[in-house]
């Protein structure tokens, strides 16, 4: 395989595929091979450089948002001590640009799921209803477009371990694909519009629309609050506080974390979720 190399400083590839925005990229040799929409790629760092397969160099650099100022992002943070220990855990860690529908399905899909149910979810429903690329000796299936799923059952979408969401993703997938939710031109909607927006598909509400809004259109300040996210800020930042409810939450993250909660809020996550399941001493 011919590989290309691109500039990639201040970029940590392997973290920030294991921090929980996709589920698809599987490890490979040295590198990692998945797909950017419809295209396969393989992607492997060394240092402050990437190599990529031919022809993927741009695609790549968007995708990892490399153009990111990930040094004045992180330098923007609330500098308190839980914070800064996510910050310099997290070193490197961007937030990716995936496609709207993709993203969209793919957190429908995540409800009430852990990460590995979500890749098992994500492989089964590329392999079933995806387009195949072969790349090397690898063959790797693109997510299946909205039109595609629309065209399947509920029965089929349950044989990929969905469950109940199968119901929801199946509805979703007719109304994108039937034009009455036209997720890009949503792209021009404020923060709030575009949350009433995704809030109004079926299996889509504030936690989900928050990923989309932050993983699919670029929102930075959108800041999803799952479980994880939820005991850090109750026990980190409201240690005494009984009554604090959802709302409440929500007013304290828009107003503390900012422009760049985003960012916060994943380095939060990630940092949250992976010590939690290392090893006790």
């Amino acid at each position: 395989m011919k590989l290309t190399k691109i500039a990639a400083p201040d970029f940590n590839l392997a973290m920030t595929l294991d921090s929980g925005q996709v589920f698809h990229w599987e490890k490979t040799g040295a590198g990692f091979i998945g797909a950017i929409g419809e295209r396969s790629v393989y992607v492997e760092q060394r240092g402050n450089l990437l190599f990529v397969n031919q022809r993927s160099a741009d695609l790549v650099r968007n995708y990892f948002a490399l153009d990111h100022p990930l040094a004045r992002i992180c330098a923007s943070f609330p500098d308190d001590p839980v914070m800064n220990v996510a910050r310099d855990f997290c070193h490197g860690l961007r937030i990716i640009r995936q496609p709207k529908w993709e993203c969209l399905a793919t957190f429908i899909c995540s409800s009430m799921k852990r990460i590995v149910h979500i890749r098992q979810i994500s492989r089964a429903l590329r392999n079933r209803f995806g387009n195949a690329d072969k790349i090397d000796k690898y063959v790797v299936h693109a997510f299946p477009s909205a039109e595609r799923l629309a065209q399947s059952s509920e029965r089929l979408l349950r044989e990929c371990a969905l469950g109940y969401r199968a119901k929801n993703l199946l509805a979703t997938a007719r109304i994108v694909s039937s034009g009455n939710a036209d997720l890009e031109a949503w792209s021009s909607l404020s923060d709030l519009d575009l949350q009433a927006k995704l809030c109004g598909l079926p299996g889509v509400g504030a936690k989900v629309a928050n990923c989309v809004m932050l993983f699919a259109y670029e929102r930075l300040s959108a800041f999803p609050i799952d479980v994880w996210v939820e005991r850090v800020l109750r026990e980190k930042y409201f240690p005494r506080a009984r009554k604090l409810n959802a709302a409440g939450l929500r007013r304290f993250t828009e107003e503390y974390f900012g422009k760049q909660g985003g960012y916060a809020q994943q380095y939060l996550f990630h940092h949250a979720r992976t010590t939690a399941r290392r090893p006790k001493l």
